[in-house]
């Protein structure tokens, strides 16, 4: 009976030996799932972040596209110093269409202006500048509310007779240069400063029965306001 005992012990002691170790490595084996599973969920809580807030464009700044009217007026004389005689007061209105293009301004514009009978040198005498038209492109670099452009086109001007010498009938044919500055007040309203340079080629002028040709020119400085639509 004793030994029966005894070999009965053994095997329950050989048993509970065979169990242990795969129980404890059962116990390491889920601890260690649990602390891999609890660093991960705090690695993604502390990584996160909000998503940025959604910001509305800034507009464009400048704003020059568009349709626009306007009137100028200033002085015009073929000496480039204003404060010398033969000049005259200019007035009249313009009108165009601008866009920006790859950050630059570019347009076409019109313009009407009367001259004041201001005098051009001819042969013989004194020619008067009635009246001109204006046809003209525009480019320019716009720095947010003001804009620097730089004019180049056609101008028909209409002379007056002078004294004892006498003109060409009708409109003659030149070229108009000029750079300016405009200035936005709004999104509406801008005004502009500009010089433009003019040449009228073969101009035909009759005094004392002599007829002759020549090219005049004059400056005009003018200012002027825009309205755009």
């Amino acid at each position: 009976m004793i030994a029966r005992a005894s070999a009965i012990r053994g095997l329950c002691m050989e048993f509970t030996n065979m169990i242990k170790k795969p129980l404890a490595l059962a116990v390491v084996a889920s601890l260690t799932a649990q602390l891999a599973t609890t660093a991960s969920a705090a690695d993604l809580t502390s990584s996160y972040q909000e998503p940025p807030a959604y910001n509305e464009p800034a507009a464009r700044s400048g704003n020059w596209d568009g349709a626009y009217v306007g009137a100028h007026g200033g002085f015009v004389s073929r000496r480039l110093n204003p404060f010398k005689g033969g000049k005259g007061v200019a007035a009249g209105v313009q009108g165009g269409y601008q866009a920006d293009v790859g950050g630059v301004v570019v347009g076409g514009e019109g313009e009407l202006s009367y001259l004041g009978d201001a005098d051009v040198k001819v042969n013989g005498g004194k020619l008067e500048e009635r009246h001109r038209l204006g046809l003209k492109a525009k480019a320019g670099v716009p720095l947010d509310q003001t804009l620097l452009y730089g004019t180049a086109g056609m101008a028909m001007t209409n002379f007056r007779d002078n004294g004892g010498v006498s003109g060409p009938d009708g409109w003659k044919a030149g070229y108009i240069v000029g750079a300016g500055i405009e200035q936005k007040f709004n999104d509406k309203i801008s005004a502009k400063v500009e010089y433009n340079y003019t040449g009228t080629p073969n101009v035909r002028s009759f005094a004392g029965g002599v007829a002759s040709e020549q090219d005049v020119h004059d400056h005009t400085v003018k200012a002027g306001v825009n309205y755009k639509f």
